[in-house]
């Protein structure tokens, strides 16, 4: 139980690795918080200080949502937890992580919306899944390009992904928790559901810049 406790401990102090903010205060000298919409993701990174630093930014968070998930190997391993059950855990383990991202540690628990972390659990979980939830996201963001519109559906394809068994055997608790997680997403992206509303909401343009 204590390495159990342990590595969901890990797991959570991968996640709040503010990526965002410690690249743009020993790079840029800036803490990405302070400028655009003042979030601590790869969208605002891209927006403040640019592709390169955005690329990098995503990048690694998703590996912090995926090695954070993937810690559910080791006690998998150590017979800590039942085969049978390694789904439910693996979302627990990567629920966890997001949190992290979203409430980090090292960052004064203001970090991002956690939906690369995110990604890395899906890809962690299911690559395929991953696929999907990426390929919805980047056909959302190009026809209509807002990240959000694109991470909040990503979220609730996952959910149903999820039901229909696409990811694996899926329990009813598993299947909880990948709602829970969805309802997460969303949360996150209040402000922008309101910016959306208004019509407010800030494009971004993958293959060009707005004229």
């Amino acid at each position: 139980m204590a390495i159990f406790l342990l590595l969901l401990a890990l797991a959570y102090l991968i996640g709040s690795i503010p990526t965002a903010v410690w690249t743009g205060r020993i790079f840029f000298k800036t803490d990405v918080r302070t400028q655009g919409s003042g979030n601590a993701g790869a969208t605002n990174t891209f927006r403040v200080l640019g592709k390169k630093a955005g690329t990098f930014v995503l990048l690694f968070d998703v590996f912090k949502g995926w090695c954070g998930t993937s810690l559910t190997l080791i006690v998998l391993g150590g017979g800590i937890v039942n085969p049978d059950n390694l789904l439910f855990w693996k979302l627990i383990f990567g629920m966890v992580s997001v949190l992290g991202h979203v409430f980090p540690v090292f960052a004064g628990f203001r970090g991002g919306k956690g939906v690369a972390t995110l990604l890395g659990m899906v890809l962690s979980i299911s690559w395929m899944a991953g696929l999907v939830c990426l390929c919805s996201f980047l056909i959302l963001f190009i026809i209509w390009h807002y990240v959000s519109v694109g991470s909040m559906v990503g979220g609730l394809i996952f959910c149903s992904l999820m039901a229909s068994g696409f990811c694996g055997p899926a329990d009813k608790p598993a299947i909880l928790l990948s709602v829970l997680m969805a309802i997460m997403v969303v949360y996150t992206h209040r402000g922008n559901i309101l910016k959306l509303l208004d019509g407010n909401e800030n494009k971004m343009y993958l293959f060009k810049k707005k004229s």
